[in-house]
């Protein structure tokens, strides 16, 4: 009773989980991934209820098992498939399984190289829990429910301990796979579920006992009534003498599939006699452990028969290619009952036969062809034909070869069998019992299905002939008179539509984007918030980087019209503007003057003092430096600063003699010259550039005073050559300098031209606009703005300004937008931020489609890109074609020209002086080292252990691959390294070679140079490894081990204890510092978990009668503050001054002491804080804080920022974030929990950064990307990482693995391509236009240097185009019509776009949206409630895994699960997919040429081949495979369970049906499931969120029921609601009827949704 409770307790544990489970890709987007495991019995079933799989067909079900692993190896993936023990006991009620599973285990030991565990005995054992803690698997891949209920108990015990083990689980239901990625539910392993399992440790240990108790019993009951009074071991001692017996008779060796068939015939023959034996003797009077079949029994002639037939089978599985074999009938009638006792008996021998086949160790047998033991639609084929057709007379010949090996394997059964004569091989039917029941219909007839017309619509257009022109002539085309083009009439609309202006062009997304301010207004107080936006932004700016502003003049306007130019640029001044600019330069400029005053009349004390005291002297100029703000007197500090240094250095250099060396007045040189250089290169002159030369070159750092940063220098020179270049450099290596130095570039030459920063989040635009706002000034003619932005959210200056900052997909609607290429023309540098994005999982390929448009030079930046090479490459040829097309145009305009013709180019358009080289920018070389820490809980207290890079290799990794290219080591490490290399091996040769004091970089060096601790580390890893190759393998494993730290990681919960951890960083002045968490919760979590515990701790500290000292005094306070009122009514009223005046000078004075008190009392005790108050003052931080008065989490983060906290994450708007970020910057928040967001190039530096959460994302990109924030740039010579709660392999492979190469995405898509050709048709400039379409299409970088993906991508374009035809959005001439402009600016959307306007063309949105009375503009609830339903199944789908629906929740608020689309609109959606479906069917016949058939007839990844010479001698043969038709585009693997291309036009199909090779599959068809079901035929709910939040407008409601995070259902909620306004605008803009009712409906909906989210 308690096994089963706590049985039911596990499973509700979990279902409750489920709908928390996030789905997203199990890989991270870089193709790299984590090491995970998947349990091979979850595999096993379910593939086995794969529906396209026939039931016996084994070589189909090995395909589908290694499709599945070819898939997920291609992606990264790195993982080992383990089968228990206990699970076995789970098939004894499926025996044709056991065997299956015994022959999948042995074919993957065998005949592949994956990693496979047999070893563990179940789950709880303490093999697989050591196993676990040694290898970290970062999650198990299971299934969530069994074939019965005892083996999804089992699947729960799995799922339950490995949540134990802090193993995440990720579930097998749901899967889907596209070209780079592999989605799936992933459940992580909580803290709750850990005290689950050690609160109930005991409890589940005995459930699991009786589980396998019950299981045995199962195998007992299924093996007695089988094999009678014969034991499991008695059944295992038959099958090893059989096998013994087949050795001595054929001791040459042989097959493992005539091995299997006769040992399992001959002993289920034996048995099967001994069966019928007992029948016999047993009386009804008897009792006996057989079971009474009755009649229910064959004979023992007829099982004869069977074993002949099966024998038959075996013999085609040898002989016929799977070429032959794919062609089989498929027979659809079922085996008779009376056979199955006899099916199942054969089964079980198998199983023991493949249980014992160790036996044949020493023995030659070919164990390759497992995956294909036996075939039962084949077997059902020849059983058909033996007993219908020879009935009817048919008699074919078998052919002397199969009738040869049949006789052979016959007269091995009988020999085996020995007892009893089997009879002869010949006739085959010896008895007329049918095996197989009667069916009306027995042959399954696929020719009843008809496939489409295999053509293609004719489409005349200069695109496709310049494109796909030289594939056309190889492809089937429709004739003029064929029904499907005659049908293409104008498109048919409802007769509601007729007032519709479809083929309208709608307002881009650039006009509906929200401006921030009316750039045309006038109006005060615009103009006011305005002025108060640059001055926040310039604030911001400064926060990121203390530059001062430089003031940009064009200097390509000539020197005549210089002296009227300011007065024409006056002239466009507004007078506003002019207030604005003249009170910002007053200002500035008596800023500056009273920082000079202040430095005149401190210089002379300080410089004395340094002359006496240069450390004290630095001391007191560093302090000024501190309060001062203007940079120009900053730099005048720093000089004067450097001046001393110097002097102080030579005098020390001269007495050197008599005074030990002193390196502290070089680190101070060295100080002052890295500040001049970073903070104030505008500012230096030649002089002062000649005074940092002579520093260095005093210090004996010759070669860095030739060459001042020479990855700057190479950078500068590529934007002055006008080239393009893609860089590679480490964080702080002064990537983004050469950004700023080519927007200056720009600036200068001309108030026209535009540079474009194309940065990956919202978070960097906001950031880089303030960098440049602060940077550069300019005075520009009136409307005209230095920086604009342009973001979904809003946009602010974007088409008139000279550097725009933008997001990747709003920078590809401008360049893809028919009306905006005049602008487009302008741009003369495009500068790509963290191009590295491009391999990301999100908008991946509009990072490609932008690259690949531009024709301007660019600048792609990177910090970590493995493959830069290739990426160049592709970019180079880009250029090329660039640089043709730009050639092309210019002779046509030249020739119009010449001809008359006035050409409507840019003077300077096409005659711009640009470079088409791309070059390759490589710097490797970071500011700082970075040191690791592993942090670990021992006896309740956190501790740091040094983590040295070496630690994390391996002999083998070093033997392999060398040292990683970006595996650095600092001093300290380098010296770690020597030291243990010299005591692990004493009579190391090179001892005193290598010794730091003794090596040839270091001798005779007052100052030793990074470049040298560079080489002299490279020395060392090249010793190393010259141990490994030299034989001295165990020298290395001690050196690596004695690095390894000496860890022993505690039990306790991490998450308790991160508070702890961030208090000991502060004590160890580790802060400010970064905590890098993957989930938006825990984030949050996190953050105010350090609050709490510094409020706790400020609480214990506070006397106890405070709180009453503090109420009594705001007491006080109140009636002071009332009487202060009262008397200043009085005093108004009375004129005469009286001693009253006295009395509220008093008052006043009383007032303040009070306030004073009181603010005394509340005030936070510094060590309850992490804030440092003094680096902001009081009025900025309220400014700051005034920004967030009204936004979502305004009040959480100022709370949190008082105690010096933040968190950063996607889903905080961008003044919440700024908040954080210049807090941060500024010092006064010093502790910040974030996402990844915050590593994609956000300016937030820091002492230290923390991984404080493992992740799927946590891989070697990010992990590079965000441990680069760690060290700030003159002010740490380390930075420190540290990994918190992280496992120890984890960390290794962090640091040692290398950063994944970036792959190409399929850039293809039905709404890219309309919106390409509506670029086409309707762009100002046609063959601007017609180049940027065709460069898009061209250059893939999935297709690059790959010939057959570019042919499968012409194929692909020209089905878009038919798809967009039929549809009715293109004309025959590519023209766009009817609703094309609607479907594009939906594009986000795909599919769902298109499947929207085919229900509005269908006029079923007109018949929902009914108002509530005629003439009215309002409609009912209930109508809202219904649209709302239909938008919800096609926008922001969301689906809970298929278990959860089994969960007895119970729910408040929500309904959580979405209800079935309206009828009418399901009927409508079956429609359009059938119609897709049916296209894409003929679309994949046609492109199935493209296929690589020699690999189509090999497992993908055992490589087994099944071609091979067809068997013509055998009538029966060319019988039973006789349906050669419509198998073409179907992998003949899968035509084994008897799919057809028919298949093909079902919308669900698998992908794994559709031949491999082509690279092409369903995910690539604009279908729109209404359900969704798992690869077991289960349904995947919708989450009902939008509709919920639509009726309760409570975010709290959709965390409660729907067990959504909040972060992330607002985030949901806010694209859901965009997405309606976007429809409601385009609706109004193509509707001329102001009454409409659709209009209006739309129109009140998009105001309550947005308002209900407002309100949130």
């Amino acid at each position: 009773m308690e096994s089963t409770m706590i049985s039911e307790k596990m499973s509700q544990l979990i279902l409750s989980e489920m709908p928390k489970a996030e789905y997203s890709s199990i890989f991270n987007d870089f193709v790299e991934s984590e090491f995970f495991v998947i349990d091979g019995d979850s595999l096993l079933i379910t593939h086995i209820c794969e529906k396209s799989l026939k039931p016996g067909q084994n070589l189909h079900f090995f395909y589908l098992i290694e499709h599945y692993f070819v898939d997920i190896i291609s992606k990264g993936g790195q993982f080992a498939i383990v089968f228990f023990k206990d699970a076995e006991d789970a098939y004894f009620s499926f025996p044709e399984l056991l065997s299956l599973r015994t022959a999948l285990i042995l074919h993957l030991q065998n005949n592949t190289t994956i990693d496979v565990r047999t070893e563990f005995s179940g789950c709880l054992s303490e093999e697989w829990k050591i196993f676990l803690e040694e290898s970290c698997p970062y999650f198990l891949i299971v299934a969530d429910e069994g074939l019965n209920s005892l083996q999804t108990q089992l699947f729960s015990s799995l799922i339950i301990q490995s949540w134990a083990m802090k193993v995440n689980v990720v579930l097998f239901s749901g899967q889907a796979s596209n070209i780079l990625r592999l989605y799936a539910y992933f459940l992580p392993s909580m803290n709750r579920n850990q005290i689950f399992f050690k609160e109930n440790k005991n409890k589940i240990e005995d459930a699991y006992k009786t589980l396998l108790k019950q299981l045995n019993n199962c195998r007992d009951s299924a093996i007695s009534s089988l094999f009678g009074n014969l034991k499991w071991e008695n059944m295992m001692e038959e099958a090893c003498e059989t096998i013994l017996l087949l050795k001595q008779l054929w001791p040459e060796g042989s097959d493992i599939r005539r091995v299997l068939c006769v040992t399992s015939c001959s002993l289920s023959l034996r048995i099967y006699h001994n069966f019928l034996e007992n029948r016999k003797k047993t009386t009804s009077n008897q009792k006996s452990n057989v079971k009474q079949m009755g009649s229910n029994c064959l004979t023992l002639q007829e099982m004869e028969d069977l074993c002949k037939l099966h024998c038959l089978s075996v013999v085609f599985l040898l002989h016929l290619p799977l070429s032959q074999r794919a062609c089989t009938r498929v027979i659809t009638s079922r085996w008779i009952n009376n056979i199955q006792t006899s099916l199942k008996m054969k089964r079980w021998c198998e199983y023991f036969i493949l249980s014992n086949i160790n036996i044949f160790e020493f023995w030659n047998m070919n164990l390759t062809h497992l995956p294909d033991l036996s075939d039962e639609p084949l077997l059902k084929n020849i059983v058909f034909y033996y007993e219908n057709e020879t009935v009817q007379g048919l008699h074919l010949d078998l052919g002397k070869v199969i009738m040869k090996d049949y006789e052979h394997l016959w007269d091995t059964v009988s020999k085996l069998v020995g007892k009893f004569d089997v009879g002869k091989p010949f006739p085959l039917r010896t008895t007329k019992l049918h095996f197989l029941g009667n069916n009306p219909s027995p042959i399954r007839d696929s020719s009843k299905k008809k496939m489409p017309n295999l053509g293609f619509i004719p489409v005349s257009s200069k695109v496709v002939d310049k494109f796909a022109g030289d594939i056309l002539k190889d492809l089937p085309f429709l004739k003029s008179n064929d029904p499907i083009v005659t049908s293409l009439i104008k498109q048919k609309e409802f007769d509601e539509l007729v007032h519709w202006h479809s083929h309208k062009p709608l307002s881009d997304h650039y006009d509906r984007t929200k401006c921030q301010f009316d750039e045309k207004s006038r109006d005060p107080r615009v103009l006011r918030a305005v002025q108060k936006y640059h001055v926040f932004q310039r604030y911001y700016g400064n926060s990121l980087e203390s530059v001062s502003s430089k003031i940009i003049v064009t200097q390509a306007i000539k020197p005549k019209k210089n002296f009227s130019g300011p007065k024409s640029k006056k002239s466009h001044e507004t007078k506003t503007e002019a207030i604005i600019r003249e009170n910002k330069k007053r200002l500035f400029a008596k800023e500056e003057q009273k920082e000079e005053q202040k430095w005149n009349a401190l210089s002379f004390s300080i410089e004395e003092e340094m002359e006496n005291n240069l450390n004290s002297g630095i001391k007191n100029l560093e302090d000024f430096l501190k309060s001062c703000k203007s940079n120009s007197v900053k730099f005048q500090v720093e000089m004067v600063g450097l001046a001393a240094c110097l002097k102080a250095w030579k005098e020390h250099c001269r007495g050197e003699g008599e005074t030990t060396k002193d390196l502290g007045i070089a680190v101070q040189m060295m100080k002052r010259i890295h500040s001049l250089m970073e903070k104030y290169p505008e500012l230096l002159q030649e002089a002062d550039r000649h005074l940092i030369v002579r520093c260095l070159k005093y210090l004996g750092f010759d070669e860095l005073a030739s060459s001042l940063y020479p990855t700057q220098r190479e950078l500068l020179d590529v934007v002055d050559n006008y080239e393009s270049a893609v860089i590679v450099a480490p964080t702080s290596s002064g990537k983004t300098y050469a950004s700023y130095y080519c927007m200056e570039k720009v600036l200068k030459e001309s108030d026209e031209g535009v540079v474009v920063y194309v940065a990956p989040t919202k978070a960097l635009v906001n950031q880089v606009a303030a960098t440049v706002q602060n940077r550069f000034t300019k005075n520009l003619p009136g409307g005209e703005a230095l920086c604009g932005v342009f973001t979904r959210d809003y946009r602010h200056y974007a088409l008139n300004c000279q550097v725009l900052i933008t997001v990747p997909a709003c920078f590809e609607i401008l360049l893809l937008a028919p009306h905006r290429q005049h602008w487009v023309k302008r741009i003369r540098y495009v500068i790509f931020d963290e191009v590295h994005c491009l391999g990301g999982e999100i908008g991946a390929e509009i990072w490609e489609h932008i690259l690949v448009m531009i024709r301007c030079p660019f600048l792609a930046l990177s910090a970590t890109i493995s493959n830069p090479e290739h990426l160049t490459e592709w970019l180079q040829s880009v250029k090329q074609y660039w640089r043709q097309e730009n050639n092309r145009m210019e002779k046509n305009i030249a020739s119009k020209r010449n001809a008359g013709y006035h050409a409507s180019v840019p003077k300077d358009y096409l005659q711009l002086k640009q470079s088409y080289k791309v070059r390759l920018v490589l710097y490797g070389e970071r500011y700082n080292d970075l040191e690791k820490h592993i942090c670990s809980v021992r006896h309740g207290d956190i501790h740091f252990d040094h983590f040295h890079p070496c630690a994390a290799l391996t002999t083998d990794h070093i033997e392999k691959y060398g040292f990683p290219s970006d595996l650095t080591l600092s001093p300290r490490e380098s010296i770690q390294l020597y030291d243990t290399m010299f005591q692990t091996w004493e009579s190391w040769p090179r001892a005193q070679e290598l010794c730091p004091e003794n090596f040839i970089h270091f001798k005779n060096k007052l100052v030793i140079k990074k470049l040298d601790a560079r080489k002299y580390e490279e020395s060392l890893k090249e010793e190393l490894t010259r141990w490994t190759k030299e034989g001295n393998i165990q020298e290395v494993k001690m050196v690596l081990e004695n690095l390894s730290p000496d860890l022993d990681f505690s039990s306790e919960n991490m998450v308790k204890m991160f508070p702890f951890f961030v208090e000991k960083l502060r004590k160890m002045n580790k802060l400010p510092a970064l905590f890098f968490l993957f989930k938006l919760r825990d984030v949050e979590e996190r953050a105010k978990s350090v609050s709490t515990f510094l409020e706790e701790k400020q609480e214990r500290k506070r006397p106890p009668k405070a709180d009453k000292a503090a109420h009594d005094i705001a007491n006080k306070l109140r009636k002071v503050k009332k009487s202060m009122d009262k008397q200043k009514i009085i005093d108004e009223k009375s004129q005469k001054k009286t001693r009253k005046m006295d009395q509220s000078l008093i008052h006043e004075a009383e007032h303040d002491n009070l306030l004073k008190s009181l603010e005394k009392n509340l005030e936070i005790p510094q060590d309850c804080t992490h804030a440092d108050q003094k680096v902001i003052d009081a009025e900025t931080l309220q400014m700051v804080f005034d920004r967030v008065k009204f936004q979502r989490k305004g009040a959480e983060l100022k709370a949190l920022a008082e105690r010096g906290i933040g968190y950063h994450h996607r889903s905080m708007s961008f003044k919440e974030k700024q908040l954080v970020e210049i807090l941060f910057r500024k010092g006064f928040i010093r502790v910040v929990t974030a996402t990844g967001t915050l590593a994609l190039g956000v300016n937030m530096p820091c002492k230290s950064v923390v991984f404080a959460q493992n992740s799927v994302y946590l891989d070697a990109l990010n992990y590079r990307q965000m441990s680069g924030r760690a060290g700030r740039r003159g002010q740490d010579l380390l930075g420190d990482v540290y990994f918190f709660d992280i496992p120890l392999p984890k960390i290794g492979k962090l640091i040692k693995s290398k950063v994944p190469e970036l792959r190409g995405q399929f850039p293809l898509s039905i709404s890219l391509v309309l919106r390409l050709m509506l670029l086409a048709s309707k762009g100002d400039d046609p063959e601007d236009a017609m180049a940027k379409v065709l460069s898009v299409l061209k250059h893939s970088l999935l297709s690059f240097k790959r010939p057959r993906t570019v042919h499968m991508l012409k194929l692909y374009f020209l089905f878009t185009l038919q798809f967009l035809v039929k549809e009715g959005y293109l004309d025959q001439e590519a023209n766009p019509m009817g609703f094309a402009g609607l479907v594009s600016h939906l594009h986000y959307h795909e599919p769902s776009n298109l499947v929207f306007v085919s229900f509005l063309v269908k006029g079923l949105f007109h018949n929902l949206c009914q108002p509530t009375s005629k003439g009215s503009k309002h409609f009912s609830q209930d109508v809202m409630e219904k649209l709302v339903l239909v938008l919800a199944h096609l926008f922001g789908r969301k689906h809970f895994p298929s278990k959860f629906q089994d969960a007895n929740l119970k729910f408040y608020q929500s309904k959580v699960f979405l209800d079935d689309l309206p009828e009418d609109f399901s009927d409508a959606l079956h429609e359009y997919n059938m119609a897709v479906t049916k296209d894409f069917a003929s679309f994949l016949l046609i492109v199935s040429k493209l296929a690589d058939m020699k690999q189509e007839y090999q497992l993908p990844l055992s490589k087994i081949n099944f071609t091979g010479n067809e068997c013509k001698d055998s009538q029966l043969v060319s019988h039973l495979m006789n349906c050669k038709e419509g198998r073409v585009a179907v992998s003949p693997f899968a035509c084994l369970s008897g799919n057809s291309d028919c298949d093909l036009l079902q919308p669900d199909t698998p992908n794994h049906v559709i031949l491999r090779t082509i690279g092409i599959d369903h995910t690539q068809a604009p279908v729109l499931q209404s359900q969704k079901f798992d690869s077991r035929g289960r349904r995947l709910s919708l989450n009902a969120y939008a509709l919920d939040f639509y009726k309760h407008g409570s975010l709290v409601g959709l965390v409660q029921d729907n067990r959504m995070n909040e972060g992330e259902a607002y985030l949901l909620l806010k694209d859901f609601a965009l997405t309606i306004e976007a429809i409601s605008v385009s609706l109004r803009e193509l509707c001329e009827d102001e009454g409409d009712s659709v209009v209006l409906a739309f129109e009140q909906l998009s105001k309550t949704f947005m308002g209900k989210l407002e309100k949130v």
